[in-house]
Formats: C-alpha cells, sequence, structure tokens
C-alpha cells in the first residue's frame, strides 16, 4: 500500500458569543486544518493539525506533501524522521511539528483502518474502555459578570454530568482571580475537581503569589502559570506551590519536553497530539514521563478528529503511578461552541456522567462526515 495523495482542508466556523482568555485574543471564529491522507488501497485516514489552519496548509502542501507521496503508510516512523530532519534546520518547532502531527495521525488512521484495528490496540492495548473528561470551559464573555457567568457555566457542566472542570484566570487582577475561582468551587462543592488555566500569562512571582491564595481551594492542577519558554521559572513555580503545576501544550518533540521532564519542572506535562509530533512522537513523551515519574495528561483542542486521536491516546496511556485505585489521565473535552467538534464525525465523541468511551471502531475510531466537511469548508 502506497500514499498517492494528502488533501488539506480548512474548516472554519463562527462562534455566536465571542470568548477570551487571559490572552486577551478574541475568539470570533473556530478554525482547523484537517488532513487528508488516500492511499492505493482506497482507504482514507485523517488527521488534524493544531493553530492557525493556512499555515499549516502551507507547511504541508510546499514541504511534506512531496515526500510522502508514494511512501508505506505503515513505515509512520520512517516518515516521521523524514519530515523532521528536511525541516530541522530552520522549524523544530511550531508550525513545522504542528503541520507534522497532522500527518502523523493521519497515517496512524490508515494504518488501523488497513489492520481493522483502533489506534490503542496498535500502539500497545487499552489500559482503559472509559476515560474520565474534564470540562474546559469559564473563558472571559461578559465583562460585567465574570463571576457570575463562570458559577453558572460550571453548574450547567455538574449538571451535565462533569465531575472534573478546568476554568479560566488571569484578570490582571488576583484577588479578583481568587475571587472567581472561590465562588465557583463554593458552588460545585468538594466532589467536583476543578482546575485553573492562566495560558502563561504570569511572572514567576506573580504565579507563586496567586498559587499560594489558591491552594486551599483544593485544585487538581494550576496550569500555564508563566511563559512556556522559561523551564527554569517552571521549576521554580513548581517548588514553591503545594499544588500540581501543569503545562507543554505550547512545547513540540521529545527534545522540547526532554529538559522539562528531567528537572521535573512541571508535575504534569500537557503534549498535544496535533502539536507536539503526533501519535508516534506524544508516545516517546509520554514514556519520557513514566520514566521520571511525571504525569502526563494531554491537552485537546480542534475538532471531532483530533478529539477521537486523543481519546485513541489516553486509552493506551499506563496510570503514572500504578495502584490499587489509580487515578488514569483524563481527556480535556472542550465545551466552548464548535461544531468542528460536534458535528464532523458521524458518531460524535460524546460524554455521560463525566466518561467517554473509547471508540473500538478502525484507527481514530470514527467516520468523518463529508456533508459537514464540505458544509465547514472554507478553503
Amino acid at each position: 500500500m502506497k500514499v498517492t495523495d494528502i488533501a488539506c482542508h480548512i474548516l472554519q466556523s463562527k462562534v455566536e458569543r465571542p470568548f477570551t482568555s487571559a490572552r486577551g485574543w478574541l475568539y470570533g471564529t473556530r478554525a482547523s486544518c484537517i488532513v487528508e491522507i488516500s492511499t492505493d488501497a482506497g482507504i482514507t485516514g485523517w488527521g488534524e493539525c493544531y493553530g492557525p489552519a493556512a499555515v499549516n496548509k502551507a507547511v504541508i502542501e510546499t514541504q511534506y506533501r512531496g515526500r510522502v507521496i508514494g511512501r508505506d503508510p505503515f513505515d509512520v516512523e520512517v516518515v516521521w524522521e523524514d519530515l523532521y530532519n528536511r525541516i530541522k534546520d530552520y522549524g523544530a518547532t511550531g508550525f513545522a511539528i504542528t503541520a507534522l502531527s497532522g500527518i502523523d495521525i493521519a497515517l496512524w488512521d490508515v494504518m488501523g483502518r488497513a489492520t481493522g484495528k483502533p489506534i490503542h490496540k496498535l500502539i500497545g492495548g487499552a489500559h482503559r474502555t472509559s476515560v474520565q473528561a474534564y470540562a474546559t470551559g469559564l473563558y472571559f464573555i461578559d465583562m460585567d459578570r465574570l463571576v457570575e457567568e463562570a458559577v453558572e457555566e460550571a453548574l450547567a457542566y455538574k449538571e451535565q454530568g462533569f465531575r472534573a472542570i478546568k476554568m479560566k484566570i488571569g484578570l490582571g487582577d488576583p484577588k479578583l482571580d481568587f475571587q472567581r475561582v472561590k465562588a465557583v468551587r463554593e458552588a460545585i462543592g468538594p466532589d467536583v475537581q476543578l482546575a485553573v488555566d492562566a495560558n502563561h500569562c504570569f511572572t514567576v512571582p506573580q504565579a507563586i503569589r496567586l498559587g499560594r491564595m489558591l491552594e486551599p481551594l483544593d485544585l487538581m492542577w494550576f496550569e500555564e502559570p508563566i511563559s512556556p519558554e522559561d523551564h527554569e521559572g517552571y521549576a521554580e513555580v513548581t517548588r514553591a506551590l503545594d499544588m500540581a503545576v501543569a503545562g507543554g501544550e505550547n512545547d513540540f518533540t521529545r527534545w522540547g519536553f526532554r529538559d522539562i521532564i528531567a528537572k521535573k519542572a512541571m508535575d504534569i506535562v500537557q503534549p498535544d497530539l496535533c502539536a507536539a509530533g503526533g501519535i508516534s512522537e506524544c508516545r516517546k513523551i509520554a514514556a519520557m514521563a513514566s520514566a521520571h515519574g511525571v504525569e502526563c495528561v494531554p491537552h485537546a483542542w480542534g475538532s471531532a478528529i483530533g478529539l477521537a486521536a486523543t481519546v485513541q491516546w489516553l486509552a493506551a496511556l499506563p496510570d503514572t503511578p500504578p495502584a490499587f485505585r489509580p487515578i488514569p489521565p483524563m481527556l480535556e473535552f472542550e465545551q466552548t461552541p464548535n461544531p468542528l467538534r460536534d458535528e464532523l464525525a458521524k458518531q460524535p465523541i460524546v460524554q455521560v456522567n463525566g466518561m467517554v468511551q473509547v471508540p473500538d471502531a478502525p484507527g481514530i475510531g470514527i467516520e468523518v462526515d463529508r456533508e459537514a466537511l464540505a458544509r465547514w469548508k472554507v478553503a
């Protein structure tokens, strides 16, 4: 079997109620670059790239496509190394890797469909048949009701069955951040887990100060407190706080995570399958984390394709550490309105009582709805 073509689809949908995080970017649209790999066996594989869709499409079409056509999809790791070495002189991070991630996921999908096996079977088997999902939301929408809207949204997730929630912080005033998180914690009660995400908006002293204020609220983790480049700063924050510090969604490949994990600069690393190098590379990152006693809880943001691939990878991740009553890695289930997540799959990924079943269908485990693909396609 040989690859005969790679097509990139840019999908986009409008957001009815724009939202923002601590970075100040106003999300008015949701977009994604979807990778479709065709083969001479009539088997098609699907992948997704993290970040600005048009840039990923350009990288794939100008740098990667010609080097993948004609290759055997089962040589996925050989292809990965070839593409990485093609661009490592000028693209060892960022878009060069997010584009490579989409190709890698699609090749694994092809292999799964060719063998009739879900990806979790190809990478060692499933440690679990379902994964606990946590709802990511509580962005900033109505600046006059920041506390009230957070409480209302958190209670809605609890009503939907979620047993864990991640909320945004980083309002420029630590007292307001604390007030907002405290109000949510009191509303959802002690039995629903709660994490906070600052989208790397703080300095090291600011993160430590706010983290100490938040410690009594029993949080799962403090995500991306500081800039992703500052690994030494992460180590400072991690050592200073009596709560887990998480990060890594903006890091790439095993080399980007090597020093973070070796020095335990974070308690939890969060590689994104669609960004850090695809399934081939994220398996290596997770193995490295396990060897150093660092938890791996993947970041996920995008369409149904990236979400489904992440579920497959999560199924195959061992508990860290193994225990009589283990705490398995959780699935980030982003909850802002997004038809690319909810409508692109014929049978979308859903949660019931906070749990998501791991699909047993071949490849990433879902079938892409080509009518939905055409409906949201802009390029």
